[in-house]
């Protein structure tokens, strides 16, 4: 197998979610596919949030056998990869295009879009798109949850990571002690909340406080700090009734999927920690991220006739119901007991789409599978 190098340009526009995706295939190309990997992103602080290695004031850095790059205007005058991929849509630099079309062998130009469950993906998935200009031709391939699609990221051993982990009560120890959280009570549902800014916020909150059931929610710094500042005020602690919230320093990505493993229920937002969540084979609700004209309930829709086609019609609907109803910023408080009372049941469903979902080769490997095809 042949060693092919490897430009990734992202633009940071979600925090994490773009740069998630954009460093998980990094480190993949590069230990997995043996790919020499450069990666270009333009917020670097960004991603010293998610990668504990990564340096946020240097602009050429080597970590994890990648070499990171600060990707800052002007673009510098450089001799293209062979594989050339730029993240969800965010066009590389001309003068970098340029400079592609000069080369004896022209790269393979991949546009790697968004991930989405809409039934039009599947057509478009690995489409050739000439350039009008120039003699190039950039690919659309898109992840995705059919055998149509390129797949999601997965490391080669995430899942047996994770199940030795999940069997593993010290690790889990170990886990909450470095997060500073104390160990379970008796018959406590333990759940992880990254989301975005929502109003639906303080009544679910109170809901879980005068519930049942011991409730011990996990926020992230800075995460949905407007609409949780009347619980946390000056205190990182905030304990009513039932309820127990608490926020956890930021972690790198691998500490961040040992918490999704590790809790009952997952709150995620954006794409990276929606297909984490899937993966840690928990109960999981979706924080979508908003697009003009709603075009994102299009793909929250989708998303969920995938994942609840399996379900009875009432836990489907129950689970429907919720996810919409936090997303709305309203209801989510009314829809929370029809939704909790069937946690039990959505982690044996979860296990199962994990493990269906397991069954494609994963993204990088079909994406690197599907460059070495084109290298002319």
């Amino acid at each position: 197998m042949a060693l092919l190098s490897a430009d990734i340009f992202c633009k940071v526009v979600d925090n994490y979610g773009d740069i998630g995706v954009g460093w998980r295939l990094a480190r993949q190309l590069a230990d997995e596919q043996d790919f020499k990997v450069r990666l270009w992103v333009d917020n670097l602080a960004s991603l010293a949030r998610i990668g504990s290695d990564i340096n946020a004031q240097a602009d050429r850095q080597i970590v994890r056998d990648i070499e990171v790059r600060h990707w800052i205007a002007p673009f510098p005058e450089i001799t293209p990869a062979e594989v050339v991929i730029e993240t969800f849509g965010c066009h590389v630099p001309e003068n970098y295009v340029i400079a592609m079309s000069r080369q004896a062998r022209v790269p393979v130009w991949i546009n790697l879009e968004y991930l989405s469950a809409e039934t039009w993906v599947d057509s478009h998935h690995g489409l050739p798109s000439p350039h009008s200009r120039l003699p190039l031709t950039k690919y659309f391939y898109f992840p995705g949850f059919s055998a149509k699609t390129g797949g999601l990221l997965r490391e080669k051993s995430l899942l047996q990571t994770r199940d030795a982990f999940q069997q593993d009560e010290n690790a889990q120890a170990g886990l909450w002690n470095k997060l500073g959280v104390g160990p379970r009570a008796k018959n406590e549902l333990r759940m992880s909340l990254f989301c975005y800014e929502n109003p639906a916020l303080p009544a679910l909150v109170q809901t879980w406080a005068n519930g049942t059931q011991p409730i011990t929610c996990l926020v992230p710094e800075g995460v949905a700090a407007e609409s949780l500042a009347i619980f946390f005020q000056t205190e990182k602690k905030f304990t009513r009734g039932q309820l127990t919230l608490q926020t956890i320093p930021f972690t790198d990505q691998d500490d961040y999927d040992k918490l999704l493993w590790a809790c009952d229920i997952n709150f995620v937002r954006g794409e990276d920690s929606l297909v984490r969540a899937q993966w840690a084979a928990k109960p999981f609700v979706w924080h979508i991220y908003p697009q003009k004209e709603n075009a994102h309930w299009l793909k929250l829709d989708a998303f969920m006739d995938v994942y609840s086609d399996t379900l009875s019609p009432d836990l489907a609907e129950a689970t429907r119901h919720f996810s919409r109803a936090f997303n709305a910023g309203s209801g989510a408080a009314e829809a929370w007991p029809a939704f909790a009372q069937h946690v039990a049941v959505l982690q044996q469903h979860n296990r199962r789409w994990a493990a269906q979902l397991a069954a494609s080769p994963g993204l990088a490997n079909g994406l690197a599978d599907f460059c070495r095809k084109l290298i002319k």
